[in-house]
């Protein structure tokens, strides 16, 4: 089990489709939601592509994007997404604990922020993530802005 850690020019075709059908599948297709998957973050020099290898096959994955792509007050990580097949594993906490690490060491000393679905609240406070506003509609799914300070 290996995290690997990826700018989008260092991502070969093959793996860059492995991510993009990951994320569709898991954030179109699972919950019903279409949106814009590819928001023109992927290709932005600073951002970066984490995945999750087991077995060699993509069990899940995160983007770290620079302070200002998405939130002003710092870093942040989305996309997070597990493959249906690799649930139940820890993979998630094994991503964001990487995810997390990546944002620390690419911008020291700012916040990271997520934008989680609610249902996952828990799952970021266990982190350490604490809520920031209130809950708020984002495509149909009710999203709870977090920082980890």
């Amino acid at each position: 089990m290996a995290v690997l850690n990826h700018s989008f020019d260092q991502l070969d075709v093959h793996l860059l489709y492995q991510l993009l059908k990951l994320r569709v599948d898991v954030f179109v297709v699972e919950q019903v939601c279409p949106y814009p998957e590819l928001d023109n973050k992927d290709t932005l020099p600073s951002t970066r592509h984490l995945h999750l290898q087991v077995e060699s096959k993509l069990a899940a994955y995160a983007r770290c994007l620079a302070p200002g792509v998405s939130f002003e007050q710092g870093s942040a990580i989305g996309r997070v997404a597990v493959g249906s097949g690799s649930r139940g594993h820890g993979y998630a906490r094994v991503i964001m604990t990487e995810a997390i690490a990546t944002c620390r060491q690419q911008w020291p000393d700012k916040a990271v922020l997520v934008s989680a679905q609610v249902y996952l609240v828990n799952f970021y406070q266990s982190l350490g993530f604490q809520r920031m506003g209130k809950p708020y509609d984002e495509d149909g799914i009710l999203h709870q802005d977090m920082i980890l300070q």
